[in-house]
């Protein structure tokens, strides 16, 4: 091998060394990348706010979806934060469909509330069963305290062409017996305590109260 050729093989070899090392660099970065963005995203689902339900049935606790539904969480937190749910029963329980509460005391009378929020039913997540959504009335912009927890997949409360929807905003992660408990009650009609002659149905027999409820991860 002549001089020049022994020259141009030992840059190309250099060259290719270098390559490789840039190569090995760029898969390093991409696998760090990879590993932090896990690590993020298994941080920030960490962090969902968790409430605790501590209801004479049991302790329900639910993981909130704040980037889904923010809106919506917050007006959860806010009601969970001035106690507003303390106290207040399961007042509508209906066996594979759903349980709702959040706004009615013992006597069968609704609490004040603040105003309502705009609905969220869009925001991608889905009325599954052991979800919990807000309760409204025809119109989709009225939910204030009152939610519910889906006991069984009830597709047809997701937004749908027409159908606004009932906004999903988080999941029960602890206490699934417990809801399954509450959903098996005996229930029955009740005279309601703000409306005299308009009963309600589907109440408890015996009333399933939410004792406190609790932020226990902000």
């Amino acid at each position: 091998m002549t001089s020049s050729n022994f020259h141009r093989t030992q840059i190309r070899s250099t060259i290719n060394l270098r390559i490789l090392a840039a190569a090995i660099c760029v898969t390093s970065a991409i696998g760090l990348l990879t590993c932090s963005t896990t690590a993020a995203q298994t941080t920030a689902q960490n962090k969902s706010p968790l409430v605790e339900l501590n209801t004479s049935a049991g302790k329900i606790t639910i993981a909130l979806d704040a980037e889904k539904a923010p809106k919506t969480v917050a007006n959860f937190l806010s009601y969970v934060k001035s106690g507003h749910y303390n106290g207040t029963i399961f007042h509508r329980v209906i066996p594979d469909f759903m349980i709702q509460g959040g706004g009615l005391d013992a006597a069968m009378k609704e609490k004040k509330t603040k105003p309502p929020i705009v609905n969220e039913g869009g925001n991608g997540l889905k009325n599954v069963k052991y979800s919990i959504a807000m309760a409204r009335t025809n119109d989709p912009n009225s939910a204030t305290s009152q939610f519910f927890i889906n006991t069984k997949d009830n597709g047809f409360l997701n937004q749908s062409g027409r159908n606004a929807g009932y906004a999903v905003f988080g999941r029960v992660v602890k206490g699934l017996g417990v809801v399954d408990t509450v959903s098996n009650v005996k229930t029955t009609t009740k005279e309601s305590g703000d409306r005299p002659g308009l009963p309600m149905q589907n109440v408890p027999v015996t009333a399933v109260t939410i004792e406190s409820a609790k932020i226990v991860q902000q």
